[in-house]
C-alpha cells in the first residue's frame, strides 16, 4: 500500500514536472514567435512613422527640397530649399479641452508662424477638432507670437476662436505661439 501511495506520488510529480516543462517550452515558442513577429514588422512600422513625419513636414513646407535635423534638438528639422533654411519645423504641444494635443509647427528663422499640424488630439468631435481645418489654421500664418493670442471678435491681428471650443483654440495657440518662441530664441543664438 506504500509503495503504491510512493508510485502515485512519483507520478503526482512526474506530472508537474511535465506540465511546467510544457509550459516552458510554450512561453519559449510564443516568445520566440513575438520577438520574429516584432523583428519583421517594427522596421516597416518605423518606416510608416517615418513617412508620415515626412508628409507632415512637406505639407508644412511646401516650398523646401529638403529636411535635415537639427543637432541638439529632438524632434526639430530644418527645411532647406537652394541650401538655405526657410523654416523650422518643431514639436508643439499643449493641453486641451479633451488632453494633450501633439502637434508639429512650421516657423520661420526669423520667428513668424508658417503653418501647423496636428499629430494627435481628443478634442470634441464637432467643435475642438475643428482646430485641423484650412479656416482656422490660416490665421496663424505670419504671426509673431505677440499676435498669436485668442480673441471672440475677430481682427486681422489675432486668432479668432472657434465656435465653442475656446480652450482648444487657445491650447493649440499657446503650442504654436510656443513654439514660435523657441525658434526665435535658437535664431537669436545661431546669430552670435
Amino acid at each position: 500500500m506504500a509503495h503504491d501511495a510512493h508510485a502515485h506520488a512519483e507520478e503526482k510529480n512526474d506530472s508537474i514536472i511535465k506540465t511546467a516543462l510544457y509550459l516552458t517550452a510554450t512561453c519559449f515558442l510564443s516568445g520566440v514567435i513575438l520577438a520574429a513577429a516584432y523583428t519583421i514588422t517594427e522596421p516597416a512600422a518605423a518606416a510608416q512613422r517615418v513617412k508620415a513625419k515626412d508628409d507632415a513636414m512637406k505639407a508644412l513646407v511646401k516650398n523646401a527640397d529638403s529636411f535635415k535635423a537639427v543637432e541638439g534638438k529632438e524632434g526639430w528639422y530644418e527645411g532647406i530649399k537652394d541650401g538655405k533654411v526657410i523654416a523650422y519645423v518643431v514639436p508643439a504641444n499643449s493641453k486641451g479641452y479633451g488632453g494633450t494635443i501633439e502637434m508639429l509647427a512650421a516657423v520661420t528663422p526669423d520667428g513668424k508662424a508658417v503653418d501647423f499640424k496636428v499629430l494627435k488630439h481628443n478634442e470634441t468631435p464637432g467643435l475642438g477638432d475643428k482646430m485641423v481645418e484650412d479656416k482656422f489654421r490660416k490665421q496663424f500664418a505670419n504671426k509673431v507670437p505677440n499676435d498669436l493670442e485668442v480673441v471672440k471678435v475677430p481682427t486681422e491681428k489675432n486668432v479668432q476662436a472657434l465656435t465653442g471650443a475656446t480652450i482648444t483654440s487657445r491650447a493649440v495657440t499657446k503650442g504654436v505661439r510656443e513654439a514660435v518662441e523657441a525658434v526665435a530664441a535658437y535664431s537669436a543664438s545661431q546669430k552670435k
